[in-house]
């Protein structure tokens, strides 16, 4: 009766389930793959809501299970041995149309019959395969879980593995187990079938992680150590490199520690992975740890392990540590790889010590390495920032002659290093010849020449590049639209600048820091203060954090302005939000500070910023020494001058010309004669303003000093400059008359410039 009520309440169903399930266990809350239930399509209840399926099925659970010390062969005893052996024979012969076996797989009881034949099968294989692919395509009949386990021990164990995997993945991709119940549950309680086989157990966990289901992968293995059948090394191995490579590195741990307590012992590809796993996470000291265990073991670390600990290392900027490592393993008899060179020579090559790593680099080709793109590239764009093109376009023109080809990466550092120097041409036929070698030039390549013929005032080329661009199937980033935003501004092209702002806001392109900190700086350049406020305003507004130069260019246009307070009170809000003052700033202050009398504050700047760790440059030196000097205070900066000299900063011709105005202003007339004869054996011109020039020139002849030809010039030439050709004519027929200069008719002075 119940088998009745079962197949009448299950017609029209059974398509809709591609497994069917024949035994119960508990409901597993925590892992959906161990509960799942195969939803039908909305016309079909799903299997939950059949209680009757569930009711009907339970005798035939208890009355067949799959889980016996016996002989396999008795699993189905009461089902006629005589109907099995008739049902076989038809099978053998392969009379998929007899009419017998259709209604034998039409009837409810057509799980338990396909279980029960693939068992007598299991002597043919390939034709147990046969028959269970036959049956899978009948319209209305599907597999249970249990014949598909049936069949995976039966391939496995003639060897099939093939196909075995190919069915496993099948199955586990269907994701239709028993609430609660997990295949490797089925799969274990089939073992009987054929002589046990535990291969296949890891075989399972292994179609698990390869189709990238790492939890459920995971689960399955706690169960395998339950029963005490482990997956191989290798198998773990591959879980653990997938659960790093899709960033769950906690997971990954965990499960290193789980696979060592179960007793499998780790290879070196396990602590390989492990130990780049560590780096990733920045966990330097966990990897260098696993690192002494894994040689404690007795396995010996090869290259790949040194090299994720060389790289780690040197990307934390502990070069000592990095190179131990290096003689470690050159020490152990590993050979370093391209890859180990290449690690090291970029990280000196972004350090900027460009000579240990072209040292490096004619080491790694005398081993008989052959430098890759990496290697190539990362000396090409050291070499480039550091303003060393030619030796870069040597390396460039080497990579090209040793037969590597340039990837758009190459090609993007030479064109955006060219733009920055202003080898435009060079940079352009570059980009031609990109093009020509089938290299598809990226937004990238274009922003670079679109900056750089924009910076450089090119601002029509920059512009054609840009509609070029877009004609590439390119839609312009935040880069592009802030480079010709700068650009325009730059050359005090407003109004295009603002129309490239509206475009690229109703292209859906935010402008961000460094779009309205160009807008910010064009308005400071302008003097037009409260346009510049308004943007800095509504930038923070829009939730925007200004940066070094949006407030530099808001400081050091106030100090112009002579708003001192204003400039005072930014740096302050500057500190407040978590900005550091730079150079940049400090300068500023100290200049606008001296420049407005406040001598005393400028002092107490330059002071903060010493405690503050920033270096002073020649620029700040040079704004205080020029504002003591002004405010009457000579010997505090004769001090200041020689404690530049001191630390190593070399003063510039405004520094000199700042002190030598000093002094003359105090009447050191030697003293500035000295500074000025110090300038012209460094090879720096000469300059005064015009007055201090004529004070000077008078002073020395009142003292009975001869002014030399030098100074002579120089203040003849203050009177040319701005048109005062009469006084000049005057001057210098006084000046031949005391025989101090040797030319008489010659108007045009000479420039003096060493």
């Amino acid at each position: 009766m119940g088998l009745y009520l079962r197949r009448l309440f299950h017609v029209g169903r059974r398509a809709s389930h591609r497994v069917s399930p024949l035994s119960l266990n508990t409901l597993n809350p925590i892992n959906p793959f161990f509960n799942t239930i195969n939803v039908s399509s909305s016309s079909h209840g799903s299997f939950l809501d059949c209680p009757l399926i569930w009711l009907t099925s339970f005798p035939f659970i208890i009355r067949y299970p799959f889980v016996s010390k016996s002989s396999p062969n008795r699993i189905f005893d009461d089902i006629s041995k005589e109907s099995i052996c008739n049902i076989i024979q038809i099978i053998q012969q392969e009379q998929w149309d007899d009419n017998r076996i259709i209604c034998l797989l039409d009837s409810a009881l057509a799980p338990i019959w396909m279980s029960r034949a693939l068992v007598e099968l299991k002597g043919d294989p390939r034709l147990a395969l046969q028959f269970f692919n036959w049956a899978g395509t009948r319209i209305g009949f599907c597999h249970t879980t249990e014949s598909y386990c049936i069949l995976i021990h039966i391939l496995f164990y003639a060897r099939m593995y093939f196909d075995a995997n190919r069915i496993i993945r099948e199955l586990v991709l269907l994701r239709w187990v028993l609430p609660g119940c997990h295949v490797f549950d089925v799969l274990w309680s089939t073992r009987g079938v054929c002589v046990p086989g535990f291969g296949v157990f890891d075989a399972l966990f292994r179609v698990l992680t390869g189709l990238g289901m790492l939890e459920e992968a995971i689960e399955c293995f706690l169960r395998m150590e339950k029963d005490r059948v482990l997956p191989k090394p290798r198998s773990c191995n591959e879980l653990l490199h997938r659960l790093s490579k899709s960033g769950k590195r906690e997971l990954s741990r965990k499960f290193f520690k789980d696979m060592v307590g179960a007793g499998i012992s780790p290879l070196v590809f396990t602590y390989n992975i492990m130990i780049d796993n560590m780096c990733k996470g920045g966990d330097l000291e966990a990897a260098r740890s696993l690192f002494e265990k894994m040689k404690q073991t007795g396995l010996m670390p090869d290259v790949f392990t040194y090299n994720s600990l060389i790289d780690v290392y040197e990307k934390a900027g502990k070069r000592e540590l990095s190179r131990k490592f290096f003689k470690d393993m050159v020490g152990a008899g590993i050979s370093p790889s391209v890859v180990t060179y290449s690690i090291m020579i970029s990280n000196m090559c972004k350090e900027g010590d460009l000579g240990t790593a072209r040292r490096l680099f004619e080491k790694m080709k005398q081993t008989g390495l052959m430098p890759d793109a990496v290697t190539y590239n990362s000396l090409i764009d050291g070499y480039e920032k550091a303003g060393k093109r030619e030796l870069s376009r040597k390396l460039f023109e080497d990579m090209v002659g040793a037969g590597i080809r340039p990837s758009v990466f190459t090609y993007n550092i030479m064109i955006s290093n060219m733009c920055k120097g202003g080898d435009l041409g060079t940079a352009r036929r570059l980009f031609e010849k990109m093009k020509q070698t089938e290299l598809r030039p990226d937004l990238s390549t274009y922003n670079s020449l679109i900056d750089g013929y924009g910076k450089f005032g090119f601002l029509d080329e920059s512009v054609s590049i840009f509609e070029e661009m877009k004609d590439a199937g390119f839609k312009p980033n935040v880069i592009t639209y802030s480079a010709l935003i700068n650009s325009f501004c730059k050359f005090g092209k407003m109004p295009q600048a603002f129309e490239f702002l509206h475009e690229m806001k109703i292209n859906g392109v935010i402008p961000d820091v460094v779009t309205y900190s160009t807008l910010i700086d064009a308005f400071c350049k302008e003097g037009m203060m409260q346009e510049a406020i308004n943007f800095f305003v509504y930038m923070r507004r829009v939730g925007l954090l200004p940066n070094e130069f949006t407030y530099n260019s808001l400081i050091d246009a106030s100090c112009k302005l002579g708003n001192l307070n204003d400039a005072l009170e930014l740096a302050n809000e500057m500190l407040q939000a978590g900005v550091d003052l730079d150079i940049v700033t400090y300068t500023a202050l100290v200049d606008g500070l001296c420049k407005g009398g406040r001598i005393k504050a400028a002092e107490e700047i330059f002071q903060a910023m010493l405690k503050a760790g920033v270096i002073p440059n020649v620029a700040v030196y040079t704004a205080l020494i020029d504002g003591l000097c002004k405010n009457n205070s000579i010997e505090t900066a004769k001090e200041l001058f020689d404690e530049m000299l001191d630390k190593g900063v070399i003063p510039d011709r405004s520094s000199y010309t700042a002190l030598i105005d000093g002094n003359l202003k105090h009447g050191n007339l030697q003293e500035a004669l000295n500074l000025r004869d110090i300038m012209i054996d460094l090879g720096m011109e000469f300059d005064l303003p015009v007055q201090r020039a004529k004070e000077l020139f008078d002073e020395m002849i009142q003292r009975g000093l001869h002014p030399d030809e030098i100074l002579c010039i120089c203040l003849l030439r203050k009177y040319y400059e701005p048109g005062k050709v009469d006084e000049a004519i005057e001057l210098q027929n006084e000046m031949v008359k005391k025989r101090l200069i040797t030319c008489s008719d010659d108007l045009a002075v000479p420039t003096l410039q060493t």
